[in-house]
């Protein structure tokens, strides 16, 4: 039962709803930002569910025999229904930040644009054919929604530690898509998607994810230099964690791996944050 209750806890995506918030307190902890309206956490968390459902919803069976995807053929209705009360959440929210609806407005085109490849109307079949497409949307997604759109709500300046953070949380993102992408390679092929895995050689690929690692790597020791605060080493935790893990997930398709331990380093260094600061009475 327990493992049940796990695998639909991550299955459901909720736990990645909560990575989410977690990088949006660190965003507001580690930049010092003016508490962000409570309202705003509560729409990433729906727009996360309803976003997430509707992709693994549209997502065929047939070409794949992961646990996830099988997982979900299982369960379309309840797959809609999240879908559903997501986006009946998002939209509430959406409604009371409404003043900030230009910026909001961008995260909800961003994520469709995710999605988008995976309807069958020809208008977005054009999608599947950009190389790069499906992983850069997602690392954009993820850092414009959990590192600058609490900063354009609260119309924080763009300031230098701004830049170092935004520009590590890219990269580890993206370093972590590229891990899912050489993973997804036969599904996507079958689906007719494209993306890193399909258009780059393995050796130009193994170059762009080490150097999207460095990147990451090299902009928190640059907020750190800069800021001087000793919590933003803890950005480099899931950085050379991820390092350690890339041989094991090459190797490894296990659903459950990529999906809380791989999706988890997103938000590592936030948790770390929290527990930190939590314990020695800083919150």
């Amino acid at each position: 039962m327990l493992r049940a209750l796990f695998t639909f806890f991550i299955f459901s995506s909720l736990y990645v709803g909560c990575c989410a918030l977690l990088m949006i307190w660190q965003t507001n902890a580690l930049l010092q930002v003016h508490a962000v309206d409570n309202v705003y956490y509560f729409f990433v968390f729906f727009a996360t569910i309803c976003s997430y459902n509707f992709h693994w919803y549209l997502t065929p069976a047939d070409y794949s025999v992961s646990d996830r995807i099988q997982w979900g053929a299982r369960h379309k209705t309840l797959q809609l229904g999240l879908t559903i009360a997501g986006g009946i959440g998002a939209v509430a929210c959406f409604w009371m930040l409404r003043q900030h609806w230009l910026p909001l407005s961008g995260a909800a085109v961003l994520t469709f644009l995710y999605s988008a490849p995976k309807l069958p109307q020809r208008v977005f079949i054009w999608l599947r054919r950009i190389a790069i497409g499906k992983t850069v949307f997602l690392t954009f997604v993820w850092t414009y929604v959990t590192t600058l759109l609490p900063l354009f709500i609260e119309k924080e300046p763009l300031t230098l530690q701004v830049i170092w953070f935004t520009i590590h949380r890219f990269f580890l993102v993206y370093a972590i898509c590229i891990l899912f992408d050489y993973r997804d390679l036969e599904s996507d092929r079958k689906e007719g998607i494209r993306s890193l895995i399909t258009w780059l050689s393995s050796t130009n690929l193994k170059r762009l994810y080490i150097l999207s690692l460095t990147f990451s790597a090299v902009f928190a020791l640059g907020l750190y230099t800069t800021d001087q605060n000793p919590f933003a080493l803890l950005l480099l935790a899931p950085v050379l964690l991820t390092a350690l893990l890339t041989r094991y997930a090459l190797h490894n398709r296990s659903d459950h791996f990529y999906y809380f331990v791989l999706d988890g380093m997103v938000m590592l260094s936030g948790l770390l944050h929290l527990v930190i600061a939590a314990g020695a009475g800083l919150l």
